[in-house]
């Protein structure tokens, strides 16, 4: 067993994060969630009973002066709409459990009154989830201070507002073309496959039946697109409160006017607080280096977690619709990237690839362009010659407003649920999409899920009832994965070009193979 534990230890990064990512699926596989199996905590609280309840036939929940009736397997359902109700309704609720004896075919019921709650039962595989939610939780710590002192660094080297306006300029026009490149990338790999024909009518009615609540929730709120005020939005009223929430594109107009009003102060007295700066980026770098040393455990805990509660079984009913996906994620990211890249920059398409892929496997592994961000900047300075000028204004900016893999993935959902109800959209209206997902993914939060917001506000542009979300959410969390490689991966293209067309590559030969 040392030889082993030896032979792992001396690995590349690269190979331990990836061999963990096979071990966490084949891991959650093997311990997935019996989708047949619930607990029932009922009964007044000093006397709670708790009773798992398997292979039933039919499970009948009187609750609000509703009835639901849940078949077997249906587990998903059952928990979903119990959690929406309120601890006094529950403890109201009556569940009733009928069970057929598959060799008597004796029917039996089972009555169980003041619920408290209704669960899956968890398996070890969903039990070690915290660990990965460490990593993220590390990652995102690091976030904040190393984009804030690392703007405000690279801004004081860019002390001539025509330099930061070029930058800025060629960064947002940058992302705003990749963006409607890869919805229309989308829209094409859509109408040609036409996954929303495939759909079989059963599971159409019962994915959209099963997410109803969630998404007429969604739906109530006050969505939509205002190019106006995502801009007066990006300047913060409270800069500390905007790193307290998050607010990346706030932090990043606050580091840069913050860095360029230093230089216009006598040098002396501006330099302690540059100094300070630059010992809070080293230090915020060197964490970063310390943290992805437990990255493969991390990363193997989330998709053991992500695979033994969410398992493979959907994916039958909609693998048309997410080849869609996946199909044009591939091809925007190897395609697209590889012709900007290749025409627009010295470095080499394969030592990119080559050099990306732990910043790819850590953004699949943890669904958040913000997390993944410090592991982005290390990498693009120190294996891709990147200055830390170009690097620091980028990137923060690319974690905010470039969501390429996001926006293709709405192209290809918003057919897909158009066609599933047999609307038949026009040029006008996909071309609705391309313009309404450009401008949804500017100042959207890099964080898991958010597209499901921005893809109800396309819906809502082109006509389709958007409770035809409710057909895709069984799925999002596997391709809110692969968007945010892309979207990562983008970032990470758009920083090597912007930076050699400024001349601010640092080390041409880091770049040759």
């Amino acid at each position: 067993m040392i030889p082993i534990v030896k032979k792992f230890l001396s690995m590349q990064l690269y190979t331990k994060i990836l061999l963990a990512l096979v071990l966490g699926a084949v891991f959650g596989a093997m311990f997935n969630v019996d989708r047949d199996r619930v607990r029932i905590e009922y009964g007044p609280e000093r006397e709670v009973t708790t009773k798992d309840v398997r292979k039933w036939e039919n499970i009948t929940v009187y609750a609000k002066n509703r009835t639901w009736v849940f078949g077997a397997s249906e587990q998903d359902a059952l928990i979903r709409n119990i959690d929406r109700l309120r601890p006094s309704e529950r403890r109201a609720a009556k569940i009733e459990v009928t069970k057929i004896d598959r060799q008597t075919g004796e029917r039996t019921m089972q009555v169980y009154e003041n619920i408290r709650s209704v669960e899956s039962v968890g398996t070890i595989a969903t039990a070690i989830r915290p660990i990965g939610t460490i990593f993220i939780r590390l990652l995102t710590l690091i976030a904040i201070p190393l984009v804030i002192s690392s703007l405000i660094v690279g801004a004081t080297s860019l002390s001539d507002l025509s330099k930061v306006a070029s930058i800025g300029a060629k960064t947002i026009g940058y992302y705003v073309i990749t963006t409607s490149i890869a919805i229309t990338i989308g829209l094409v790999a859509a109408n040609l496959i036409q996954p929303g024909i495939r759909m079989p009518e059963e599971p159409r009615e019962r994915f959209i039946a099963e997410f109803q609540d969630d998404i007429d929730a969604r739906i109530d709120e006050e969505l939509e697109v205002n190019i106006v005020d995502q801009i007066v939005n990006m300047i913060p009223t409270n800069p500390l409160n905007a790193m307290a929430e998050g607010e990346m594109l706030q932090i990043v107009f606050f580091g840069i006017l913050f860095g360029l009003i230093l230089t216009t102060i006598p040098r002396e007295r501006a330099e302690p607080v540059i100094k300070v700066f630059e010992g809070i980026m080293d230090a915020m770098i060197k964490l970063v280096e310390f943290v992805m040393k437990i990255a493969p455990y991390g990363v193997f805990a989330l998709i053991a977690a992500t695979v033994g509660e969410f398992g493979f079984d959907i994916l039958g009913t909609l693998l048309w619709y997410v080849m869609a996906v996946i199909l044009g994620l591939l091809i925007h990211m190897f395609i697209t990237y590889g012709i900007l890249l290749k025409s627009l920059s010295s470095m080499h398409i394969i030592h990119f690839f080559k050099e990306i892929r732990p910043v790819q496997l850590i953004a699949f592994s943890t669904s958040s362009s913000a997390a993944t961000l410090p592991v982005n900047m290390r990498t693009a300075e120190d294996k891709m010659g990147c200055s830390k000028e170009t690097t620091s204004f980028i990137l923060p900016l690319g974690a905010t407003i470039n969501m390429d893999g996001t926006a293709l993935y709405q192209g290809v959902a918003a057919v897909f649920i158009a066609q599933v109800y047999g609307f038949d959209l026009n040029i006008a209206q996909q071309l609705t999409i391309v313009l309404t997902a450009t401008l949804a993914s500017i100042g959207t939060a890099p964080v898991p899920g958010v597209g499901i917001i921005m893809l109800i506000i396309v819906l809502r542009a082109i006509g389709v009832p958007e409770e035809g979300v409710a057909l895709i959410l069984g799925v999002d969390r596997l391709l809110d994965m692969m968007r945010t490689l892309t979207n990562v991966t983008g970032d990470a293209a758009a920083n090597v070009i912007i930076s050699e067309s400024e001349g601010k590559r640092i080390d041409v030969e880091k770049v040759k193979i």
